[in-house]
């Protein structure tokens, strides 16, 4: 399970509201630069400037990056991305 206090410094931050519900999506520092999240939501995640890690660089704005955004959660292979609403 991803570990907001672990979370890269580079991440968006921040919270969105989609579906009247507050979520915000962060990638922590077990990151292996799979791009598993970058394929399954463009949109919200892609690789780190450094090169070396992925980030989360746009909170979803609508209903299918919120769907995409829990996919690529789902489907991280180290469990480095978190969603924090709060």
């Amino acid at each position: 399970m991803a570990d907001f206090k672990n979370r890269w410094e580079d991440n968006v931050g921040g919270t969105s509201v989609v579906s009247s519900k507050k979520v915000g999506f962060f990638v922590d520092k077990e990151c292996i630069l799979c791009s598993v999240c970058s394929d399954a939501a463009p949109n919200n995640f892609r690789m780190s400037d450094a090169e070396d890690h992925d980030i989360c660089y746009k909170q979803p704005s609508d209903d299918e990056e919120l769907s995409q955004c829990r996919e690529a959660m789902e489907n991280c292979p180290v469990e480095a991305i978190g969603e924090d609403g709060h």
